[in-house]
């Protein structure tokens, strides 16, 4: 089985670490065609990132926040870093009073969190991005990188223009602001109504602790629609205490150590689980499926790993 891809999604708010070697990372040998639409007339500009922001006149709103949250200076400095800067229209999607709230000096370090989940270090240019599959941040966590006939998408973010040179970086526009997780695996779940049986289902086989821990784990989340198609009675009898083992079995066999992101997973044939067996796993046609079950949503980030969703219960 090729390695697992792991990383720590843990929110920093530390300063950023101008002329550190990229961080990225990609598996081997691992190509990608891209949709980027590149700006190589901008590649010889001798403004920095701020002032090209400014200058662009389509990131009034990230300008603002830089400034607020005191992260100017860093960012007019030597680098190189490679930012993901969202629009005004993209500031524009969140919820009413968002930008208003981050923006006020007690959230300060919020909004720098938010911020440096959108910088990587090191200068990373278009063609390069699309070969991977994710990258670490200088807020310390991770996005995921999803390259395709569509274009390149950033977690949910879609890159609508790339390559636009600074004197020392590169920008790269995104029509989504990336929210860092800030929950881990058992609050980001119970936090959606569609997983209310998996939740259930760990706090009776005692596991609530263990999926809340440092991790990371990559968690396929069977939704309450996949346990509905059990036998009638199956999830009563499992969540009796007499049974307790026998559903610890089964849960442990949807997780897997470390963080799997999905263009990665799409590229193994099997992956071990924390309950010992393996579960096979097929891509084809678009469309990846874990067992006989098919993963329906990709990529959702928590504190410490990353859930898939799946629609079958998977059956060590």
């Amino acid at each position: 089985m090729k390695k697992l891809i792991c990383l720590v999604a843990v929110l920093s708010t530390s300063s950023l670490s101008a002329g550190e070697k990229c961080p990225l990372s990609a598996a081997a040998g691992h190509q990608r065609a891209t949709t980027l639409v590149a700006s190589p007339a901008d590649s010889t500009s001798q403004s920095d990132i701020v002032d090209t922001a400014v200058a662009a006149g389509q990131f009034e709103t990230l300008v603002a926040a830089v400034k607020a949250a005191g992260l100017a200076d860093t960012l007019k400095g030597d680098g190189p870093f490679t930012v993901f800067a969202p629009t005004d229209e993209a500031f524009a999607k969140l919820p009413a009073g968002t930008v208003e709230a981050l923006l006020k000096p007690e959230n300060r370090e919020q909004l720098q969190g938010i911020l440096k989940y959108h910088v990587v270090s090191g200068k990373v240019m278009a063609a390069d991005a699309a070969k991977l599959t994710s990258a670490k941040t200088v807020a310390g966590q991770e996005f995921a990188i999803h390259a395709g006939d569509g274009g390149v998408k950033i977690n949910d973010a879609k890159v609508i223009k790339a390559d636009i040179g600074a004197s020392n970086g590169v920008i790269h526009v995104i029509d989504t602001v990336l929210v860092p997780a800030d929950q881990d695996i058992v609050a980001t779940a119970a936090g959606s109504e569609n997983f209310s049986t998996l939740v259930a289902a760990v706090k009776a086989a005692g596991l609530v602790e263990t999926l809340q821990g440092d991790g990371p784990f990559t968690v396929f989340a069977p939704t309450n629609a996949a346990f509905a198609e059990l036998p009638e009675g199956t999830i009563a009898n499992l969540l009796k205490p007499e049974n307790k083992d026998k559903l610890v079995s089964i849960l442990t066999y949807h997780v897997v150590p470390g963080k799997v992101f999905a263009a990665d997973a799409a590229k193994l044939s099997s992956a071990k689980t924390v309950n010992g067996g393996e579960l096979s796993v097929k891509a084809s046609d678009g469309k990846v499926m874990i067992d006989d079950a098919t993963v329906t949503a990709t990529d959702i980030m928590t504190t410490n790993g990353v859930i898939h969703v799946i629609d079958s219960v998977l059956m060590p």
